[in-house]
């Protein structure tokens, strides 16, 4: 893709609504919803990286109720031609196809890479890369299986909704977060499975979440390693001019 003169590409993650509570989350909804009506004035395509949602679960004729704001104003934004693409995250990873079918949104759930001027990027979540976090990731397995999903179908929704956000904020198993703080680049998973990853191929770019930290690694000469941060504490995002991508901060409420 090439970007047309005078807009750009954004990347964004993390915004866990529904976490804490979802009172809490209409708060921080409201500053998301400015900065995407701002963005959309120059955005050539929109990125979001993951848990989105704090807890999203697909029933064949039910999804989890709250935050239509956010939903309606991705759909007004898709259906204006600007592209808006999905990747999972661990908080929301039974997305299937509604996105697809009602916003018009592709979801994917892995890493996939991209090009823009020139510029090899590749985009994902985060969450089970790389060496570690063993335990998160054997969950992953057990929630992705489909017998876990048509198990967990059975449930009614005023019963799995409210158990599985319980769980999500609670567990630290589940939400596969270590502390929020920096390790060193010789401990961030995401920063060895980048460099793993330059062992076969290059890359100019490297588009995560997951952490929940605003990072901007320099990987070699010619790659770095973004991660966008999120919109609980940061506020952060990435934008890639054509030419340079920049790590960014929004206003706070």
């Amino acid at each position: 893709m090439n970007i047309p003169e005078g807009k750009k590409i954004y990347f964004s993650s993390d915004n866990h609504l529904g976490a804490p509570t979802m009172q809490e989350s209409r708060k921080r909804e409201k500053v998301f919803l400015e900065w995407l009506e701002e963005i959309r004035q120059d955005a050539a395509a929109i990125f979001l990286l993951g848990d989105l949602f704090d807890f999203w679960f697909e029933y064949q004729h039910v999804v989890p109720k709250g935050f239509v704001r956010t939903l309606g104003k991705l759909a007004e934004i898709s259906d204006s031609g600007i592209p808006v693409h999905f990747f999972v995250g661990n908080h929301d990873l039974w997305m299937e196809n509604y996105f697809e079918d009602e916003l018009n949104i592709p979801v994917y759930h892995q890493p996939k890479e991209f090009e823009f001027n020139g510029k090899k990027f590749l985009v994902g979540h985060g969450d089970g890369l790389g060496p570690g976090d063993t335990g998160y990731k054997r969950m992953k397995k057990v929630f992705t299986n489909p017998f876990s999903k048509w198990l967990y179908r059975w449930l009614h929704p005023d019963l799995g909704v409210p158990l599985a956000q319980y769980f999500s904020v609670k567990n630290k198993m589940i939400s596969g977060e270590e502390d929020m703080e920096f390790l060193g680049e010789e401990k961030e998973f995401l920063i060895q499975y980048c460099r793993r990853k330059l062992e076969s191929k290059d890359y100019d770019y490297f588009l995560f979440g997951h952490r929940h930290l605003p990072l901007d690694i320099q990987l070699n000469q010619k790659s770095r390693y973004v991660n966008t941060g999120d919109w609980i504490n940061h506020y952060t995002y990435a934008e890639f001019d054509g030419q340079d991508l920049h790590l960014k901060n929004f206003r706070q409420a």
